[in-house]
């Protein structure tokens, strides 16, 4: 699955492949996106990141890491950060979507701020995500709070 994906080797990648992707590297590869959407990647966006891959899919440290790898990597190739939240949406149930939606917003304070690019992404994926409005603002806030 995921060496046919990079077997393209290019960003002509189409949505059709997307449901060949599982949901750990779908939520993975959507948290990378989140945190290159300003197009500064950093070490506490990274940490972030390993941190809910290896909570949510209770993987060693380690393990998240490589996950998070693969995820950087099928970042680079899909055009479109809405096919992840598409596979999600399809995959998993509310409660896990607002967990990614808070998750997301985890990604993008880790630098202590957020930008208009990011927050343009994030809105995009909390709607093709099924996530209302009014809820990503709290969980936005709730994250912004703790980070502050």
């Amino acid at each position: 699955m995921f060496q046919r994906i990079l077997s393209l080797n290019s960003k002509k990648a189409t949505t059709a492949l997307l449901p060949d992707i599982d949901v750990p590297h779908a939520t993975g590869a959507m948290l990378v996106r989140a945190a290159r959407a300003d197009s500064v990647y950093l070490f506490e966006e990274i940490e972030v990141i390993d941190d809910v891959l290896a909570q949510r899919y209770k993987l060693s440290p380690e393990a998240a890491a490589k996950l998070r790898k693969e995820c950087e990597t099928l970042d680079t190739i899909m055009p479109a950060g809405e096919g992840f939240a598409e596979i999600l949406r399809d995959a998993i149930d509310y409660d896990e979507r607002v967990a990614t939606v808070l998750a997301l917003w985890e990604v993008v304070f880790a630098d202590g701020h957020k930008v208009v690019e990011e927050a343009s992404l994030l809105s995009r994926l909390e709607t093709v995500l099924g996530v209302p409005v009014e809820k990503s603002k709290e969980l936005q806030d709730l994250v912004r709070d703790l980070t502050t």
